[in-house]
């Protein structure tokens, strides 16, 4: 059962954080694959992203049975994990019930990767929850946005645009991230790993 709740009996339960970068330049850009997986997330909830708390986009909603908060933190990528210590700490959430949405650059676009633990891969925003959070034991749903072209400036690969075959592939891992959400709110890594991992 999905569906929207506002006021219910239970407290959060769990932190659901895509990344990205706010303002209309970086709708579509690599960087912004966690916010555009949200943006998905929140309409297979029925929730809308638009109250504006712990310097974040929220909707409070529940998935099968758990409320959850979904965040889209306002503070640009590299420090997202402001935003995150601020709820957490609101909602005495632990680190292991802090899901992050992520773009990840060593995956091919399209491919996906979750983990329950583990580095930040080179992703700043994961990289500042983990120093924020002071564990790295988030679990994450990397989506791939593709390796960094020879001759390309880091920074500037992770802020350009998707061409319309990539901006497809990498919508197209979104249902699976969906899929391994509720199988990591229900407790089943192995099983999120699975529907995910095997991704092509």
């Amino acid at each position: 059962m999905i569906r929207k709740e506002q006021d219910t009996a239970s407290g959060i339960g769990y932190l659901i954080v895509g990344l990205g970068n706010p303002g209309t330049q970086y709708t579509y850009t690599r960087h912004n694959a966690g916010f555009l997986c949200m943006d998905y997330i929140a309409v297979e909830c029925g929730a809308e992203l638009k109250k504006l708390k712990f310097k974040s986009l929220v909707a409070d909603t529940v998935i099968d049975g758990t409320r959850v908060l979904l965040m889209k933190p306002q503070t640009y990528m590299n420090a997202s994990g402001e935003a995150v210590r601020e709820a957490a700490s609101f909602y005495k959430i632990p680190p292991e019930r802090i899901v992050v949405l992520c773009d990840d650059i060593n995956l091919e676009v399209g491919r996906m990767r979750v983990r329950a633990k583990g580095s930040d891969g080179g992703q700043r925003g994961l990289r500042n929850i983990v120093l924020q959070m002071n564990a790295d034991t988030m679990p994450r749903i990397r989506m791939g946005v593709g390796a960094k072209p020879e001759g390309w400036d880091l920074a500037d690969w992770v802020l350009s645009s998707f061409s319309k075959p990539e901006g497809d592939a990498v919508a197209s891992c979104f249902p699976f991230a969906w899929d391994g959400l509720r199988r990591l709110l229900a407790g089943d890594i192995d099983g999120a790993m699975q529907i995910c991992n095997s991704k092509r």
